[in-house]
Order: structure tokens, then sequence, then C-alpha cells
């Protein structure tokens, strides 16, 4: 199976890069790096040629270029080259929720399929930022079936697509979630019982036909963004085939 690096050299070496054409899911706590590991994955596509494009629901594009120059990104550049389109959903939201508040409407149910309709033709890489603006109102089995169709799609249209959850939203669909995504990566924090000091981990939930780390991952956010901090021993961490 083809893949495409994530960016960040310590995942490429457990995982050789997310399947290409499939959906990956990754969900975490506020402040575990999702956007920043989003980031990263887009804007190593476009440095491997791969026309990409960002959906962001949580913050506006000005933010993400900010965020990236601070890892020493140059979103612009990329942006200039037309291999990578920020899309805000964010005054859309915040327009439709004025609407709502003025005619004294009901807030509208999660929609997937106006992210379909957002993304260009020709992309090829598709970064989603945050799912948790379209889920509104939806029950479960309506989360299914919306959730069942985006990763249809895009998998037919050939589009390697990293969808973030945030903790609210994964909290309530994760696991309905977990069946329909190719692989889903977690982030959390918690307490390293041999030092007592709290770290940042990443748990491979999933990634079929890949061989994946039975334990966590331990990756710290420094200058140069997500690093793997037991990288260098990724060749003899065990390993299970999903």
């Amino acid at each position: 199976m083809e893949r495409i690096a994530t960016g960040i050299s310590g995942l490429d070496k457990s995982l050789g890069g997310f399947p290409q054409g499939r959906s990956v899911l990754i969900t975490g706590d506020a402040g575990c790096g999702k956007t920043i590991l989003g980031l990263r994955f887009a804007i190593s596509s476009c440095e491997n040629g791969y026309k990409t494009v960002y959906i962001t629901a949580e913050e506006d594009s000005h933010d993400l270029h900010m965020q990236a120059n601070s890892f020493g990104w140059d979103t612009q550049e990329l942006e200039e080259k037309g291999l990578l389109t920020f899309i805000e959903l964010t005054r859309i939201k915040v327009k439709i929720t004025e609407a709502e508040i003025s005619m004294e409407m009901d807030p509208i149910k999660g929609n997937f399929y106006k992210i379909l309709e957002d993304i260009p033709s020709g992309t090829e890489v598709v970064v989603i930022d945050s799912l948790g603006g379209y889920t509104a109102k939806l029950t479960p089995y309506e989360f299914r079936n919306q959730f069942d169709l985006l990763v249809y799609e895009l998998k037919q249209r050939g589009i390697t697509s990293l969808l973030i959850m945030d903790s609210s939203t994964s909290l309530e669909f994760n696991e309905v979630a977990l069946f329909s995504v190719y692989g889903a990566i977690n982030l959390s924090r918690r307490e390293n019982p041999y030092t007592g000091r709290r770290e940042r981990v990443m748990d491979i939930i999933k990634m079929r036909n890949t061989r994946t780390p039975t334990q966590f991952l331990a990756y710290d956010i420094q200058d140069k963004g997500i690093e793997i901090i037991n990288g260098e021993e990724i060749d003899d961490i065990d390993t299970d085939l999903n």
C-alpha cells in the first residue's frame, strides 16, 4: 500500500506513513497537539507534491499561519504555490448561528455533506479540523450515517484524509467513528508511573495493514513541532498487525 509521510520522523518510522487514499481519525484532549499534528501532515504532504486542503472549523487561517510560523513552517509560501488551501468555516458557522438566534430557530443539525461540497476537485490530501462543529444535535445513528458517507466519498475520490475530533465529540461518537476509519490515533496526557511526571503519549489504536506499537509512544511538542521521544527505540517496540 502506498503511504504518505506524516512529517513526524518517529511516527513515520513506526507506521511508514499514513495509508494513501484512506481516512485516519485523530482524537485527544485540548492542548495535546491535534492541530499541530494536522498542520505538520498537511505541510509534509505539500512538500511531497500533494495538493492539500486544510478545512478549519475552529480557527481562522491567520491563526493557523501564526501557529505554523512559530514552528518555522512557511504555510504562506505553500499557499502561494497553490499546494495548500485553507478553507475557513468559522465565520460561516457564526453567521448561521446569528441567523438561527435572530429567527428563533432551533440549531440546524450537523451536515457532513457540506464538507464534501467544500473540497475542490483535484485535492489529494485533506485535513478536517475539527468534526465537532458538524455534530450538533446528531444522534449516534445519524452521526454514523453521515460519517460513513464522508469516509466513503473521500476514499472514492482517492483523498488521503486526517479527521480530527475534539474530546467532547469523541466522548459521544468515538466508538461509532472507529468502525468507519482505516486508522485511529489518540493523543493524551498521563502520569509516568516511573518518574511521577506528566507526559504526552500517543496511542495508535488501529491502522489496518500496518504493524503498530502495542504500547504508547511518548512525545513532546518542541521547537519543530511534535517529536516522538522514544523514536530511537521504535525498532525494538512490540508491534501488532492490525
